[in-house]
C-alpha cells in the first residue's frame, strides 16, 4: 500500500492529460494553492455528488486562491463525457497507470461493502503554493466533502 501523505511534506509532482488530451501539471499551478482530489470513477453517483459540489463551490474557492483538480483513474474520453454530461468545471485529469495516485497515497486496499479490495482511495490533498501538503484527507465521504473543506479552510 502506498504511503499517505502529511502535512509539510513535499507534494509529489505530477503531469496527466486532462478530458482534452492536454498536458497539465502541478508546477503550472505554482503560487496558487491547490486541492487536489482523487476519486474512483466518473460518472458514477458519489463521484458526480463530489464533483458538481467542487463545480458549485468553484467561484468561492477560486475567490480564496485555490485552484481544483480532480484525478481519477478513467481515461481523458470518459473524462470529456463526464464533463459535459454533468457540466463540469473543475480540471479533471487522467491516470490510468495510477503512477500519481500511489504517489499521493490513493490507492491501495480499502473497505467496500464489508470486503477488502484494492482500489482508489477517495482522498483530498491541499497543496499550498509553495508545493508543500497542507492538509491529506483520505477515505472522505463523496457528500458534504466540500462543505467541510471550505468550513476547515476557513473561507
Amino acid at each position: 500500500m502506498s504511503e499517505r501523505l502529511q502535512p509539510g511534506d513535499t507534494a509529489p509532482a505530477f503531469t496527466l492529460p486532462d478530458a482534452d488530451g492536454n498536458e497539465v501539471s502541478l508546477a503550472g499551478h505554482q503560487g496558487r494553492k491547490v486541492i487536489v482530489y482523487f476519486y474512483p470513477a466518473a460518472l458514477t453517483p458519489g463521484c458526480t455528488k463530489q464533483a458538481c459540489d467542487f463545480t458549485d463551490n468553484l467561484d468561492v474557492l477560486a475567490g480564496a486562491g485555490y485552484d481544483v483538480i480532480g484525478i481519477s483513474p478513467d481515461k481523458p474520453e470518459k473524462l470529456a463525457r463526464f464533463r459535459d454530461t454533468e457540466s463540469l468545471k473543475v480540471t479533471l485529469l487522467a491516470d490510468p497507470d495510477k503512477k500519481v495516485l500511489e504517489a499521493y497515497g490513493a490507492f491501495g486496499e480499502k473497505k467496500l461493502y464489508g470486503k477488502t479490495v484494492t482500489g482508489v482511495i477517495r482522498s483530498t490533498v491541499v497543496v499550498d503554493e509553495h508545493g508543500k501538503v497542507e492538509r491529506a484527507l483520505y477515505n472522505v465521504k463523496a457528500t458534504g466533502h466540500v462543505a467541510k473543506i471550505i468550513r476547515d479552510l476557513g473561507i
